[in-house]
């Protein structure tokens, strides 16, 4: 790194505090603890990779960097263990072959056809009562089926992202960063206007990837993978940049908030849950994770990156604190040691501040308040 852009690095506001909230793709999906696109948009300014080479994002979440990249004209690749921010990661990054509202449209007629006349299978979904009124359920379940007979995969996973985007404001569940029941008042006609109102955001939203027709974008790979079970000949070995955060221990449960949606998608949450690095129950159960648990993962990752990076790339952590059983742990720290013995170097350490709200859903355990964003490269 040079004096130049370490100056640079280090003279940054990164807590962004005045800067606009978050507009266009970014928008389509409620994804709460995913990192603000000023970050990634930043790093790729500061550390734009060698001609050729991509950028990769070991922990994509709902795909902010992947976006930053393809809008800079840069290929990226994504990995991701939970289907429902793969599935979220490319729609956001695929620029439809048809107009999704008309696509939409047509979906919500015939699923409220088949509404009426009583024709619904509504799938097995563990305590669906509890979180769905009955005619929820039954208009959902009829949008389900329409959108799995839509032939063009881009459009028919465009539609599951808008049905996805809108099943917890329909459910019992207070919000979606919330994991309790409350009554709502939501009728089946409220859910087929919800899904039509949502494609029409989410087509005007993707409509921006193709706003400038001279401008070149990039393209982008997403993984559904277990980054710890991933080999270095299934990824391009010209890594020019890495931006990530991952999931640290106990702070966020990505698989109970988005439960629901992925169980309507027909996805398996439990499944994400037994390998979500992280997750509160690892560390609250018979045989409990500790942080060593996470600093092992992280070496296993930055293994992986050390074989498929170019000799001058950067790869860049966001990563806050952890609060397991009363214990604070510094979760920058643990990177640093799983780094070193990979071939990594600590470049520069930056501190940010962000609201205590934003990746803490349970203050009890995981009250974050500042994140540490740390350069690192190969010795």
């Amino acid at each position: 790194m040079t004096t130049k852009t370490a100056k640079l690095l280090d003279d940054l506001d990164w807590d962004f505090a005045d800067t606009p909230m978050e507009s266009g793709v970014h928008t389509i999906h409620p994804y709460p603890a995913k990192f603000i696109p000023q970050i990634p948009r930043q790093l790729i300014q500061l550390f734009p990779p060698k001609s050729n080479s991509v950028i990769l994002d070991p922990f994509c979440g709902s795909g902010t960097t992947l976006v930053e990249a393809i809008n800079t004209g840069l290929d990226t690749w994504g990995i991701d263990l939970n289907p429902l921010a793969c599935l979220i990661s490319r729609v956001k990054t695929t620029q439809l072959p048809q107009s999704l509202d008309f696509a939409a449209e047509a979906t919500a007629q015939k699923a409220r056809q088949c509404f009426t006349a009583g024709d619904v299978q509504i799938p097995s979904i563990p305590r669906l009562d509890h979180w769905f009124k009955p005619e929820v359920q039954q208009s959902l379940a009829a949008l389900v089926t329409e959108i799995d007979r839509e032939p063009t995969r881009a459009v028919r996973e465009a539609l599951q992202v808008t049905l996805s985007s809108i099943i917890v404001r329909v459910s019992n569940q207070e919000s979606n960063t919330r994991y309790a029941a409350v009554e709502n008042t939501y009728t089946a006609q409220d859910v087929f206007s919800q899904f039509k109102n949502a494609a029409l955001t989410i087509n005007r939203a993707l409509l921006t990837l193709s706003d400038n027709l001279f401008r070149r974008l990039g393209h982008a790979t997403v993984l559904n993978r277990d980054i710890l079970a991933i080999k270095p000949e299934e990824l391009p070995n010209n890594v020019g940049l890495v931006i990530t955060s991952p999931p640290y221990p106990n702070a966020y449960e990505y698989w109970l908030y988005h439960k629901y949606r992925m169980y309507w998608l027909g996805m398996d949450p439990m499944e994400v849950r037994e390998r979500e690095i992280g997750a509160r129950p690892h560390y609250f159960k018979k045989n409990a994770q500790d942080e060593t648990d996470f600093e092992k993962q992280m070496h296993t990752c930055f293994q992986l990156l050390s074989q498929v990076m170019l000799p001058e790339a950067k790869a860049c952590f966001l990563v806050g604190r952890s609060i397991i059983h009363g214990r604070v742990i510094d979760n920058a720290t643990l990177l640093q040691r799983a780094a070193e013995p990979a071939g990594f170097i600590v470049k520069d350490v930056v501190t940010r501040n962000i609201p205590t709200t934003r990746k803490a859903f349970n203050p009890t355990h995981s009250k974050i308040n500042r994140e540490h964003l740390i350069i690192f490269g190969l010795q």
